[in-house]
């Protein structure tokens, strides 16, 4: 009895000292690159940070933090953060936000209340800290802007992110959403005249993407990875009698320019079409050019409500046939 209390002492000694000596090493680490943050022009303040958690976790922890990237634009001011990793599976973090707190882009400021957000990451044990898999959840959302609520998101929120086993580059990525609010302004100036309600049904998003880089420490520290092919399985939104559903296949080149074939399925398409006239997505004289040739295509298949066809992204371009629609989107993470 007296050799296995001396053995458990000298254990809990032993991972004592690895605690507290690891701890040190993260607070010191964490430190040095919040210093090399500000160095590259960015705003990092907090009243107060440190490492807690022991004996069997390593809790980083932050009060009253202010966090601006310069080249977004985007900026955060957190009352309480925190940074969760079990002390031996220091690679597994979750991190955990406030109910409330404030977002800030180059052109408006936002107060945002939410539920339940949470994200998990586990990265690969090395210097890089190329990451693995990530999650991120809550359960309601809410963000204010000047006046009324800007988006209100009442139903639970999923976004999953994967790294390809054999490509470290490659990353599924999918999302799920429901009842999502949109702004009353946006409805009113786009839809409201049109019967639809403020609130999306329901969306979802299932793709591979690969980029120019793995998902790395690097991706904060110098720049995001790009993508360079979209493998679009399944973009689909239901918003009243609205329906949208994408796939697609596409390649981006270095400027953000994609290239490739869209599948579209639309129900009640003419509505959609407008819309984007309304948003200046889509030229409203060539918007009737497209309109009767969707026309004569969503007869010929026995629905003239509903569309299943391809469009063409090519030069900047989306081509409905020899008809251009509008810019193609650019994809570039900034």
């Amino acid at each position: 009895m007296k050799r296995l209390t001396i053995v458990i002492a000298v254990l809990a000694l032993l991972w004592s000292g690895y605690w507290f000596a690891g701890s040190s090493k993260l607070q010191d680490e964490v430190e040095g690159w919040m210093s090399a943050r500000r160095a590259e022009g960015w705003q990092l303040d907090y009243a107060s940070f440190g490492v807690k958690g022991f004996p069997n976790r390593f809790d980083l922890t932050w009060h009253n933090l202010a966090v601006a990237d310069p080249d977004s634009g985007l900026a955060v001011e957190l009352p309480d953060f925190g940074i969760f990793a079990l002390s031996y599976k220091p690679n597994h973090v979750i991190a955990a936000w406030p109910e409330t707190f404030a977002l800030r882009t180059l052109s408006d400021r936002y107060q945002v209340q939410n539920e339940g957000m949470r994200a998990s990451l586990v990265l690969k044990p090395n210097t890089a800290l190329e990451l693995q898999r990530a999650q991120f959840t809550l359960e309601s959302l809410q963000l204010d802007g000047a006046g009324a609520p800007a988006l209100v998101a009442s139903g639970p929120l999923n976004m999953a992110l994967a790294q390809d086993e054999g490509q470290a580059e490659r990353y599924r990525l999918g999302l799920s959403a429901e009842a999502v609010q949109l702004p009353a302004g946006f409805v009113t100036r786009l839809a409201a005249d049109r019967g639809l309600p403020r609130r999306i049904r329901a969306l979802n998003l299932d793709a591979h993407v690969t980029f120019a880089d793995p998902w790395d420490i690097r991706a904060l520290q110098d720049a995001r990875p790009q993508p360079r092919r979209i493998e679009l399985h399944l973009a689909r939104a239901e918003w009243g009698e609205l329906m949208l559903q994408l796939s697609a296949d596409l390649t981006v080149d270095e400027t953000g320019m994609a290239s490739g074939d869209v599948d579209v399925q639309a129900r009640n398409w003419r509505q959609m079409l407008q819309m984007a006239v309304s948003l200046g997505a889509v030229d409203a004289r060539l918007a009737e050019t497209a309109e009767r040739a969707l026309s004569s295509m969503a007869s010929i298949r026995g629905n003239p409500e509903t569309l299943d066809l391809s469009v063409t992204l090519s030069d900047g371009q989306v081509w409905l046939g020899f008809i251009p629609l509008g810019p193609a989107p650019s994809f570039i993470l900034r």
